[in-house]
C-alpha cells in the first residue's frame, strides 16, 4: 500500500515561518516527516507526495530523507495548487494504486490511526474517513476552520466547514481507492475542487464510510494559533493528550 501526501499549496497564514509549509519544523521536525513516520509504524515504504509551490524545496528534502529512511518517495507536481486540495489527489490518479492512505501534509496525528486505517476492510468502489466523534469542547480543533462531518449508520450524509448539523470532524485521513479518484472527476466538472466535493459524490452513493478514531491525538496546523497549540501538546506529550479533552 502507498501513502498518498498533499504537499502543494503555499500554507499563507504560516508562509513567514518556512519556505514551504510542509517543511515548517513543528517538534522537532517538519511537517511532513511526521507524516512519512507515522505511515512508516503502519508499515507503509511507498509514498507519492503531490508538490506545487515551492516544490523545488519540498522534492528535495524527500530526495534526501528517502535513503535515510529507506522509503521510496515520488512525486507528482501540480502546476494549479492554487485551487482546491481536490485537485491535487485528482492529480495523482495515476500513480495511487488500487487502495492507499491518503494524508494532508500539515496534521499531525497518532500514528495508530492510521495503523488501525490502513487496516480495515474496503470495497473497491468505496472510501473511508477518519473522523473525531468528540465534537464537544473538543482542544485540538479550530471551529472555524474545521471540517465538519455528519455521519449515520457508519456513512457519511453530509460533508463540509459549513454544515450545521453535525456529529464529527474530518481528520484528513482517508482509505482511498480509484473510486475517489472518479467522485472528484465528477464534483470538479461541476465547478468543485475541494476534497470534500468528491467525498460528497461518494455519500450520495452510499460509499463513503467512516473509521472513528476513539478520542486519539491529531491536530491540523494551519495558523501560528495552531502550530503553538501543537508544540505544548507535543511536549506534553501526545499519548497524554489523547487521553482527554483537556
Amino acid at each position: 500500500m502507498k501513502c498518498l501526501i498533499i504537499a502543494a499549496g503555499m500554507g499563507k497564514r504560516l508562509s513567514g515561518r518556512a519556505e514551504s509549509k510542509p517543511l515548517l519544523e513543528v517538534g522537532g521536525r517538519p511537517l511532513i516527516e511526521w507524516v512519512i513516520d507515522a505511515g512508516l509504524q503502519a508499515g507503509i515504504r511507498k509514498f507519492v507526495v503531490v508538490t506545487g509551490y515551492a516544490r523545488e524545496k519540498v522534492e528535495g528534502h524527500l530526495s534526501a530523507l528517502a535513503p535515510e529512511r529507506r522509503i521510496s518517495v515520488s512525486f507528482v507536481r501540480n502546476d494549479e495548487w492554487e485551487k482546491e486540495n481536490g485537485l491535487s489527489v485528482f492529480k495523482a490518479r495515476n500513480e495511487a494504486g488500487d487502495k492507499f492512505i491518503l494524508s494532508m501534509s500539515d496534521h499531525i496525528f497518532d500514528p495508530e490511526i492510521l495503523k488501525d486505517l490502513a487496516g480495515q476492510p474496503i470495497g473497491a468502489d468505496e472510501t473511508i474517513l477518519a473522523v473525531d466523534a468528540g465534537v464537544r469542547d473538543n482542544a485540538y480543533v479550530d471551529l472555524e476552520d474545521v471540517t465538519k462531518v455528519r455521519v449515520e449508520d457508519g456513512r457519511i450524509s453530509a460533508i463540509g466547514k459549513r454544515i450545521g448539523d453535525y456529529n464529527a470532524f474530518d481528520t484528513g485521513l482517508f482509505l482511498g481507492t480509484p473510486a475517489l479518484f472518479a467522485a472528484l472527476e465528477e464534483s470538479q466538472k461541476n465547478g468543485d475542487f475541494t476534497l470534500s466535493g468528491g467525498m460528497k459524490v461518494l455519500a450520495a452513493k452510499g460509499k463513503a464510510r467512516v473509521m472513528d478514531i476513539g478520542g486519539r491525538f491529531w491536530i491540523d496546523i494551519d495558523d501560528e494559533k495552531a502550530m503553538e497549540k501543537a508544540v505544548g501538546l507535543l511536549k506534553a506529550g501526545t499519548s497524554e493528550t489523547a487521553k482527554g479533552r483537556a
